[in-house]
């Protein structure tokens, strides 16, 4: 009989044992389904960080996981500028769509602006906002 557990911290093999066994399960299911990781990085003068785009390929999408511009380098076109590199990625890695996540206190007018549309709101998370879920045709450059 299997036995239930709750591991906190949570055990890095029980989550490779879980990843992997979801995996192997999509796999049968869906082809195509490998990750593919990037970042699109800008530098300062220095070599520091100072914004990015952390990105991920799945089934001919792109995940933009994380988007940050440091505070002394917003408005300036940075953060259009490091979505727009990303998207030329994806297509170049044959990706036709995307989707992220943003918080009410985030972006979402930024996006839209980019023409990222709305397909999903989840309300009061965190408390006192919401998280919106957006997508994006980018088989063309816009």
């Amino acid at each position: 009989m299997p036995s239930l557990a709750v591991e906190s911290p949570a055990d890095p093999a029980s989550t490779t044992a879980v990843f992997d066994g979801l995996k192997s399960f999509n796999a049968r299911h869906a082809m195509g389904g490998e990750r593919a990781r990037f970042n699109v990085v800008l530098r300062d003068d220095g070599n520091a960080v100072v914004g990015g785009c952390v990105c991920e390929v799945r089934w001919h999408w792109l995940y933009v996981d994380l988007l940050w511009v440091a505070d002394a380098y917003r408005g300036h076109g940075h953060g259009s500028h490091l979505l727009a590199e990303a998207e030329t990625e994806a297509r170049r890695r044959g990706c036709t769509k995307a989707h992220l996540d943003t918080v009410s206190f985030q972006a979402r007018p930024f996006y839209e602006k980019l023409g990222w549309s709305l397909f999903g709101t989840l309300d009061d998370h965190p408390p006192g906002h919401a998280r919106y879920f957006l997508q994006k045709d980018i088989s063309h450059t816009s």
